[in-house]
């Protein structure tokens, strides 16, 4: 039987409102195994063990007086370091920052504990969540609970590093760079970037704190350790944003199968842009054949915009305008000089296709901006045709499985190794990009681990807004035993 550190929040939330469990046990042996884990990992950095319990008694006395309980009621549950939590310091891994202790919860923390979830405390990520590492000045490097030697990812890696440590039930991250998807991967735990806008960002840093615009790119997500625990939560997160509550009601449409024998499955999984490891192509391969033993319709997916050459363009670009809204001049001229030497980069070491996008974008005036976006727009209302044929997208999530620590500066010079060969960091933002620039639902599943014990995800995505589908896709692989979290091997008990 699970210890209750790694049971499911589904069956936590069932017994918490069936009386089996109280809300102050199971808060107490969460912080217990935070204090039995957390040393090695560095995954919670702030804990808040008196608010949470008492919370606790209080949740606990409420059912017993027989009040109405959420979706929720009694579960403790850490969050990411850049959600704004009321009378907690919110830092996003900055030193400037360190002192900072928001007076409102942001919108997503709001519908939390609304929902009757306790938060514990805060999870790592690297400053200002802006790396595939979580590490800072403020408390330090997360390890990954598989191997200490390697990164959890980042930013959301704190998340996902606690989540495969059993210190917490549920997360919620945040996703611009595969910040949700590539700690999931990393870690081997479920994770859920939404469609455009379903997750208020307010409340979220960065933008700086007070911020009320809602970044380009940038959305909030559950991570889970089972496809279920993610739906439970999305169901909690999702939603307008406080202020826009009398002006629409969610309405997520439901999944579009019930079976994998129902489920039309598109497969991308090379790109001569961004090659990946042999041993995850082969196993995404196996998984594909294993689907159309168990009845599913696989093929490959053709579409003119499942093409690096045609994705990264726009996503770098309309990344580097994102980002540089908090870059020094500085920084801003050294883009500059990246953009304009793009074609003689590769004479100093592996360069990320299109990177010199990336610092056109930082750069460009408004103009420019707006004729990216506008083909960004077509290029969503393109990718709905892929999705008459296939309900789900299957691809990698990133060439790699969990890198080692690398926190060389500077970050652009850094290297990961692919099937043997030097490849440029940034890589890991190119399998991530589609979902990202067009505003689709992406789902990271964990279906393995390699020869050397790292876990590994495929990428789920979906057509705008079908998120019940990516993730009852997920499920599916669940039930039919083709995925699952699998607890580090240390950590088994």
């Amino acid at each position: 039987m699970n210890p209750l550190h790694y049971r499911s929040a589904t069956e936590l939330v069932s017994d918490l409102k069936d009386g089996k469990l109280t809300s102050a046990e199971t808060t107490q042996a969460f912080l217990d195994r935070i204090r039995q884990c957390n040393g090695d990992i560095n995954a919670v950095v702030t804990l808040d063990e008196h608010k949470a319990l008492e919370k606790a008694r209080k949740a606990d006395e409420a059912l017993a007086r027989g009040e109405p309980t959420g979706p929720l009621h009694g579960l403790p549950l850490t969050l990411k370091d850049t959600w704004e939590v009321a009378g907690m310091t919110c830092t996003a891994g900055a030193p400037a920052l360190k002192d900072y202790t928001p007076e409102r919860h942001a919108d997503v923390v709001q519908r939390l504990e609304e929902a009757g979830a306790i938060i514990l405390g805060k999870t790592n990520v690297p400053i200002y969540a802006t790396d595939l590492q979580s590490y800072n000045k403020l408390f330090g490097v997360t390890n990954n609970p598989h191997n200490l030697a390697h990164t959890p990812g980042g930013s959301s890696g704190g998340a996902a590093a606690a989540l495969a440590a059993g210190m917490t039930p549920l997360e919620v991250g945040s996703d611009l760079a595969g910040s949700i998807r590539t700690p999931a991967h990393f870690c081997g735990v479920f994770g859920h970037k939404p469609s455009r806008a379903l997750v208020s960002f307010r409340g979220h840093i960065p933008g700086p704190p007070g911020t009320e615009s809602r970044p380009d790119l940038a959305e909030g997500g559950p991570l889970a350790r089972s496809a279920k625990d993610l739906e439970l939560l999305l169901n909690v997160i999702a939603g307008p944003a406080e202020r826009e509550r009398t002006s629409w009601q969610l309405a997520m449409a439901p999944a579009t199968f019930d079976s994998l024998e129902q489920a039309r499955v598109g497969l991308w999984l090379k790109d001569p842009l961004c090659p990946i490891d042999d041993e995850l192509l082969e196993a995404y391969e196996h998984l594909g054949q294993n689907l159309e033993s168990k009845g599913a319709l696989v093929a490959e997916a053709r579409h003119h915009l499942l093409n690096l050459e045609h994705i990264l363009p726009a996503y770098f670009n309309l990344l580097g305008s994102l980002l540089s809204t908090s870059m020094k001049p500085a920084q801003r001229r050294q883009m500059k000089w990246i953009a304009r030497f793009e074609r003689w980069l590769h004479l100093f070491g592996p360069v990320t296709a299109f990177v010199g996008e990336y610092g056109r974008g930082v750069n460009q005036p408004v103009y420019q901006w707006m004729a990216w976006n506008e083909m960004r727009e077509k290029m969503r209302a393109e990718i709905t045709t892929l999705f008459d044929e296939f309900d789900v997208l299957l691809t990698p999530v990133t060439p790699t499985t969990a890198i080692r620590h690398d926190h060389s500066n500077p970050v652009f010079k850094r290297q990961i190794t692919v099937a043997g060969q030097p490849r440029a960091y940034m890589d890991q933002f190119c399998w991530i990009a589609l979902a990202t620039l067009l505003g689709l639902p992406a789902t990271s599943v964990p279906i393995g681990r390699t020869k050397a014990g790292l876990p590994f995800n495929v990428q789920v995505i979906g057509a705008p807004g079908m998120d019940l589908t990516t993730i009852r896709f997920a499920e599916l692989l669940e039930d039919g035993e083709l995925a699952g979290f699998q607890r580090p091997p240390d950590l088994s008990h």
